[in-house]
């Protein structure tokens, strides 16, 4: 009988080393939009579903790349609606927006808290407007947690420029191919893979888990992770920012 040698086992391909885990913010790090706050947008322009949803995402571009000011958007906004809008209800809808914006993701911030804990660095890239920014910065205590956070804005870039995501790897003093970048934006996650980032899409955070094991990620999911916290697996409902 021939000797028959034993297959050599089959092993997944090692992931990559990650020195940096680069968060988006919107709809990662927080939550969907708070229904409340774009409510108080409707009753502060006079506007309905349809013409807000216009005049607001019409110049968001622009404001996340630092073309307009906070107060310079709400005016182009108020004139492709045909409003007026004086100071004091400028200064509303700006505090509307930072509440639209500031709901968290509570199992992203753990988890970003636990990478931080754990040693491994953390930094946000995000599109956002100069006085979402600021506002941003000064009521989310938990932002100091992290190395940098980029903001667009201040770059006279946006996502998917690919100079945004050159940019912050400069920034950060690694190579792309050793940074994670989490984001909700198809588009933004196919452009940091272009520049050599490892890159993965946020959907919702079990979709997002899975994927990370996917990619051979798993043990930074588990850094820092309590032994009596309960173990992923056992997950049985999404977050409501999911």
């Amino acid at each position: 009988m021939p000797f028959l040698y034993p297959e050599a086992p089959v092993t997944a391909n090692p992931a990559p080393r990650i020195e940096v885990v680069l968060f988006d913010y919107g709809m990662v790090l927080s939550g969907p939009p708070d229904a409340a706050a774009w409510s108080r947008m409707r009753e502060l322009t006079g506007l309905d579903e349809a013409r807000l949803h216009d005049g607001y995402w019409a110049f968001r571009h622009d404001y996340d790349r630092g073309a307009l000011t906070g107060r310079e958007y709400w005016r182009a906004v108020a004139d492709r609606v045909g409003v007026v809008l004086n100071a004091a209800q400028i200064d509303a809808l700006l505090a509307a927006d930072l509440d639209l914006w500031t709901q968290p993701n509570p199992p992203m911030i753990a988890w970003a808290e636990r990478l931080q804990h754990a040693g491994v660095r953390t930094a946000i890239l995000s599109n956002i407007g100069d006085a979402i920014a600021e506002g941003v910065a000064a009521r989310l205590t938990w932002l100091s947690g992290f190395e940098l956070c980029i903001w667009s804005h201040a770059l006279s870039l946006a996502k998917p420029e690919p100079a945004i995501f050159l940019k912050a790897a400069a920034a950060l003093h690694a190579s792309p191919d050793s940074i994670l970048f989490i984001d909700d934006k198809e588009e933004n996650v196919a452009a940091a893979n272009a520049v050599g980032m490892q890159a993965v899409r946020y959907a919702n955070h079990t979709g997002f888990e899975r994927e990370m094991e996917k990619r051979g990620f798993a043990s930074l999911l588990d850094a820092g992770r309590d032994s009596r916290e309960p173990a992923r697996t056992a997950q049985t409902s999404e977050p409501a920012s999911a």
